[in-house]
């Protein structure tokens, strides 16, 4: 897939990242993932991230992370996998050749490890993992490595294999400054935690797909959102936000680093164990983990117990 061919796929619709599995000892387990990524393929998603945020990248040395994007391009059928990249610039060149050494399709490009950079530091950081590889790549905006319109714009005109625009910042105003100057040149992507509650507002500037990580254990669900929000459905979306989540997110923000934890845990409760997370951070309590599956309950109890015994 040619990084254009790979734009457009991504502006197609629907965006998820499945969660990373790993055993009890905190070792890859890829038969498991393989099972998972292999069940959300057969659902209307136009690319899949391995190993992105809420894969655990950060936990991952660039060798699992070859592994972990080998194993979900093997079982992706013809769904594109992009792999997730960053930390400085040798590591991301590393990561860059090992994903697409494993087949990857595209690379999302995480923030630089640690320090702040200035806009020069962070265009000369991009044009530099971009021109190693002639993988497509996506702009990761969040945390220490936002970009602003003009940096973006000259990394466009410098990199052809640019082609994505992901925001994690919430902020707006830079966001549409960014879809106004720099036009159809990228496709632009939400990256919001639990993206849901952001998307209305960033489907108004211009930001018309996003990542679900809900997708990872109610996909259908992830979709029927995403179908209300591309036609203007106000009720249905009301719907699912009141009756699932908002009261998502309340869950979520009982700790610091569940917006990873709540997600495999999810994935667990439908039956794909994803087994736990990687320290630093932490799994949900039991009593959680029973709120969790209460709600999943209430919004798909019989798409839930199709799973449990499937």
């Amino acid at each position: 897939m040619t990084p254009q061919q790979l734009k457009a796929r991504l502006s197609s619709g629907l965006l998820s990242f499945p969660v990373t599995h790993f055993k009890q000892d905190l070792s890859l387990d890829l038969d498991s993932y393989q099972a998972h990524v292999e069940w959300l393929s057969g659902f209307e998603a136009a690319a899949l991230f391995a190993a992105g945020g809420t894969g655990e990248f950060f936990s991952l040395s660039p060798e699992e992370v070859g592994s972990v994007t080998k194993a979900a391009k093997d079982a992706s059928g013809d769904t594109p996998i992009i792999a997730g990249c960053g930390y400085g610039g040798a590591i991301a060149r590393d990561i860059a050749r090992r994903s697409a050494d494993a087949g990857a399709d595209g690379l999302l490009l995480l923030p630089h490890y640690l320090m702040p950079a200035s806009q020069e530091g962070i265009y000369q950081h991009v044009k530099d993992v971009c021109r190693s590889t002639d993988l497509g790549v996506i702009l990761y905006n969040r945390a220490n490595m936002i970009a602003k319109a003009d940096t973006i714009a000259r990394l466009a005109d410098e990199c052809p294999n640019l082609i994505g625009f992901k925001d994690g910042t919430g902020q707006i105003g830079l966001v549409r400054e960014v879809t106004a100057k720099l036009g159809d040149r990228l496709c632009y992507i939400g990256g919001m935690p639990t993206h849901e509650l952001f998307a209305e507002a960033y489907n108004a500037i211009g930001v018309t797909t996003y990542s679900s990580a809900v997708f990872n254990f109610v996909p259908d669900l992830a979709i029927e959102f995403y179908n209300a929000m591309r036609a203007d459905d106000t009720a249905t979306m009301a719907r699912i936000l009141d009756g699932f989540f908002f009261p998502f997110a309340k869950i979520r923000d009982r700790e610091v680093g569940y917006a990873v934890s709540i997600i495999k845990t999810g994935v667990d409760l439908v039956g794909y164990g994803s087994g736990p997370v990687r320290p630093p951070l932490t799994s949900l309590t039991s009593q959680e983990r029973d709120m969790l599956g209460a709600l999943i309950e209430k919004v798909a109890p019989a798409r839930q117990a199709a799973r449990r015994t499937a």
